[in-house]
């Protein structure tokens, strides 16, 4: 099944298929609807699991077996593993050396170090799970098809009675997803809304210090299989209980009206009036020589920005978000065989999660966009292309558009090779 459509123009847009919205419905207690207006950049949201459809809570995604497995067998190397210990970070030389003969790289995770780390009261965050761990890696594409926001996920393994870091705020939005396990939370409203990545919470560290010391807004502990939702900004610290703790992290990265200023401003050296130098001998310490060079710079800002293609801006904003969000892997060993034993008879499909927008070019080709590179196609392969990117056919010798079925293995065969297909 395809994950995006193609609207006239060409433009491919995401549609949301049905594992994104279940995957999104593991993590909030109301509908998306409702999510999307009362909470999402607004206000934390708690979801107890006897209000989720999580059977088996979130173990099927990483449980403490699986953690162990992580630490003790996958050749984990920094960074995809961090160390906290009484709200400050464990040098990762504590913690890696060599793996042994063939394997002399020196920044190796070792597990008896790791132990002695952990067994001491130190947290363990396993980082970057959307990209090393099967479960994880499906459902953070899910999860980020259902809010159309690129998003990570880490792991954070912390012993009976510790807090791994000190009251602090995110700049991204998340949720805590509890998978083995109790943790206290106490949730404080934000000293800065809506903070940007440039805004850390070490530059406003007494503010912070001094909210967290009044009464928190939300003050709960999380049970297994409970979901916690918190735009970015609010403060929040959290101690495990009697037991260890696991909880997985689902940062979103929010895009922003700031995203946009940025492709703006980079967009805005276009125009000669910006690129202009200021006056020779200019004193740029003296607020009255300054004032009407840059009020001569908003004027000609305020003229660029009226006259902005958003287009042009679009393409930018593709080209910064696309990439942050990775298609669902493929099996290189099958794909090459699949290639291999292609015929008019075989089922293919676009590989899941994959970003693209299909343009007419104006040589009577055809453009096909993805996050890393581009194809140009004979215009004749459009309707072709068209039909295997939505979905509407499956089977090589029913692409439409085309003379014959050696048109139609040349052109799934060029898809399989560059991976924009998948067999079925």
């Amino acid at each position: 099944m395809s994950t995006h459509v193609d609207p006239p123009g060409g433009h491919g847009r995401p549609a949301v298929p049905l594992s994104a919205t279940e995957a999104l419905a593991r993590c909030v207690a109301v509908e998306p609807a409702k999510f999307a207006a009362d909470h999402w950049g607004r206000s934390p949201l708690l979801s107890r699991a006897a209000e989720l459809p999580n059977a088996y809570g979130f173990t099927d995604l990483l449980s403490p077996a699986d953690a162990d497995e992580l630490l003790s067998r996958r050749g984990l190397r920094t960074p995809f593993l961090r160390v906290a210990k009484d709200g400050q970070l464990v040098p990762a030389a504590r913690y890696t050396g060599g793996g042994g003969a063939g394997a002399e790289i020196g920044d190796q995770v070792l597990d008896d170090k790791v132990l002695a780390l952990y067994a001491d009261g130190a947290t363990l965050v396993l980082q970057g799970l959307h990209r090393t761990w099967p479960a994880i890696v499906d459902f953070a594409r899910d999860l980020g098809a259902a809010l159309a926001q690129p998003l990570q996920v880490n792991a954070y393994l912390t012993p009976a009675g510790s807090q791994g870091f000190a009251t602090h705020y995110d700049t991204h939005d998340v949720f805590v997803l509890q998978v083995d396990g109790r943790k206290h939370w106490r949730i404080h409203p934000p000293v800065l809304a809506d903070p940007l990545e440039r805004q850390p919470w070490g530059g406003r560290a007494d503010e912070v210090s001094a909210t967290a010391d009044g009464r928190p807004e939300l003050d709960v502990v999380l049970e297994p299989g409970d979901a916690l939702y918190l735009p970015r900004g609010w403060l929040h610290s959290a101690q495990a209980q009697e037991s260890s703790s696991l909880h997985l992290t689902v940062g979103i990265r929010a895009l922003t009206r700031y995203t946009v200023v940025e492709e703006l401003l980079a967009l805005a050296a276009e125009d000669a009036r910006l690129r202009a130098s200021l006056p020779f001998g200019l004193d740029l310490a003296d607020p009255d020589a300054i004032e009407p060079e840059l009020t001569e710079t908003v004027e000609a800002l305020r003229d660029w920005l009226l006259r902005a293609d958003p287009a042009a801006v679009a393409d930018r904003l593709r080209a910064r978000v696309w990439p942050a969000a990775r298609p669902a892997p493929i099996r290189p060993l099958a794909q090459a065989q699949a290639l291999a034993r292609l015929s008019a008879d075989s089922e293919v499909a676009v590989r899941g999660g994959l970003r693209w927008q299909l343009v007419p070019a104006a040589d009577g080709r055809v453009t096909l966009r993805m996050p890393d590179r581009t194809l140009t196609l004979p215009g004749t392969c459009e309707a072709a292309l068209r039909a295997l990117l939505t979905g509407e056919v499956t089977r090589v010798g029913d692409l439409p558009g085309l003379d014959d079925d050696a048109d139609r293995l040349v052109l799934a065969r060029r898809l399989l090779k560059e991976a924009v297909l998948v067999p079925a």
